[in-house]
Parts: structure tokens; sequence; C-alpha cells
């Protein structure tokens, strides 16, 4: 019954969809579906996937990929619309009811392919992918068809367009900003302040000198920072990643040496009674100790780099 509501309501709106105008052309007047070979087609399958659906229920995957070939054919039926001169909006009603069988015969195909995925991982991975291009597909229909400004929200298929038309200009500014910026600080920073706590905690008397001057670092507003860094390294991406790296040293250096102190004290004892000296203590008890602190590190450095 849960099944059976959402099913017969979308076949009910698709067919109310061909009584309906589907646009209003500029001499012609409204158009319909009916008054387009292909796009009845597109519809008439989107329609027959709902009997199987209803018919097999049972059987989720059958289901699933009937209803996804009726989806795929209805769904290009109102993008066949656009480009036409057409006047969309309110004065397409026969669009949007047909707009709002294939969400639901989307929801139903979607949670049959769902219910099917146990054991495929292919499956696993198309619903979700599924589902994102079905977003996708809503958006440029309801921006496309309701007119939406582009300086408000472009469609999808617009967005596409300026990427690949701009792919080498932000080629280049991916690599200026991301590679040689925010990576190269994060790894400098990060591993800056992991060697810095390796040797606060093999030299202890650097810890009274080293750890205040890291908080009186760490303490500095970024924009009190970033005018000296400018001044020191110029306005090249050097600077940036001298930023990041006062940014994400002082965690890094915090973190690591929380991790070397997690190693409880009987286990301190036992590699002792064993003869092991400071390194191999430290690699094979003190490090694995550490990681989860160390990696909680590399975490919060990845978000303070990026912005």
């Amino acid at each position: 019954m849960t099944r059976a509501l959402p099913a017969l309501l979308a076949a009910l709106l698709m067919a109310v969809s061909f009584l309906l105008p589907v646009g209003v052309a500029p001499e012609a007047g409204p158009l319909y579906w009916s008054s387009d070979a292909l796009t009845a087609i597109g519809v008439g399958l989107a329609l027959l996937a709902l009997p199987v659906i209803l018919l097999s229920a049972r059987r989720p995957l059958v289901t699933g990929m009937a209803g996804l070939a009726g989806l795929v054919a209805g769904a290009m039926a109102p993008p066949a619309l656009f480009g036409r001169g057409l006047t969309l909006g309110l004065s397409a009603p026969g669009l949007w009811l047909q707009v709002i069988g294939l969400v639901l015969l989307a929801w139903l195909v979607l949670e049959d392919l769902s219910r099917a995925e146990a054991g495929r991982r292919v499956l696993a991975l198309a619903v979700p992918a599924l589902f994102g291009l079905w977003l996708l597909y809503l958006w440029e229909v309801l921006v496309v068809g309701f007119a939406v400004p582009a300086v408000l929200l472009p469609p999808p298929s617009q967005i596409a367009l300026q990427l690949a038309a701009q792919a080498a200009t932000l080629w280049n500014d991916f690599r200026q900003t991301f590679l040689k910026a925010v990576l190269a600080g994060w790894v400098m920073g990060s591993g800056l302040g992991f060697t810095v706590a390796l040797l606060i905690d093999r030299v202890p008397f650097l810890q009274r000198g080293l750890l205040p001057l890291g908080s009186l670092v760490s303490a500095v507003p970024i924009i009190g920072i970033a005018p000296i860094m400018v001044m020191w390294f110029g306005f090249d991406w050097q600077s940036k990643a001298a930023v990041i790296v006062v940014m994400t040293f002082f965690p890094m250096l915090i973190n690591s040496l929380a991790g070397f102190a997690a190693a409880d004290a009987m286990s301190r004892d036992l590699m002792r009674s064993y003869g092991a000296g400071y390194w191999q203590t430290f690699f094979k008890l003190r490090l694995p100790a550490a990681l989860p602190f160390v990696f909680n590190a590399l975490k919060i450095n990845s978000t303070l780099a990026a912005t």
C-alpha cells in the first residue's frame, strides 16, 4: 500500500499532463505533449514503468531497473521543450505535473535499488550517484523552466560549460592556491610541529623554552601575522604557505606531545625491563599510541590550512 500510493499518484499526474499545456508558443499558442511525438513517447515510457513497479514489488532489482529505464525516458521530455522560444513557468502546468510525477517515480526507483544493493558493490555506488544526478536534473529543469536569472542561480549546464571554458585558468589557480600554498604549508607546518614535539620529548629542558614560544605564536591573530609574512616572502604563494605553517604548527605540537605521553607507565616499565632504548620504545610503543593524536592534528590542520 505504501508503494501503491506514490506510484498511482505519479501515473495520474503524468496522465493529466497530456491534457494540460506544457508551454505556449509565440504564434501557435499552447503546446501539448501529444503534439510532439518524441516527448510523448518519453512520457509514455515513464508511465509504463509504473505498472511494472507495482506488479513486481518483491523483486526490487527488476523493478528498479525497469523504473530507471522509464525514468530516463521520461526525464528527456522536459529538456526537449527548452530552447524553442516557448513561454514556460506558470504557463506550463502539464510540464510541472510531469516533473512531479517523475520525482515520485525516482523515489520508487531509488528505493528499489537501495533494497537490492545488499552484496552488490556496483549498486551501492550507483544509488548515491543517481540521487546526485537527479538533484542536478531538477536544478536544471526548475531554473530553466522558471527562467531564473543566471546572476541569482545559474543552471548546472551553464556552470559545466564555464568550467570547461575556463579549465586552464582554474587549473593555474588551483595549482597556485592549493598545491603550492595550502598543501605545502600544511605539510611543512604539520611536519615542523611533529619534529619540535619529538625534540621536546627527547630533550625535556626544551619544553620550558619552546612551549611558551609556541603558545605565544598561536595567540597572535592571523591578521597580524599575514602582513609580516608578506613583507618577508612577498606577495606570491610563499607568504600564504608561511601563514599556513604558523597556523598548523601549534595544533600538531600539542597533539603530538599529548600522544607521546599516552602510553601508560606499566608499558614503559615493561619496555625498560626488556632493555629497550629510547628509540626502540618510541617506535614500538609510544609512536603507535600517539598516532590517534597525530591524525587528529592532521584533520584539524587540514581545516585551518583551507581557511
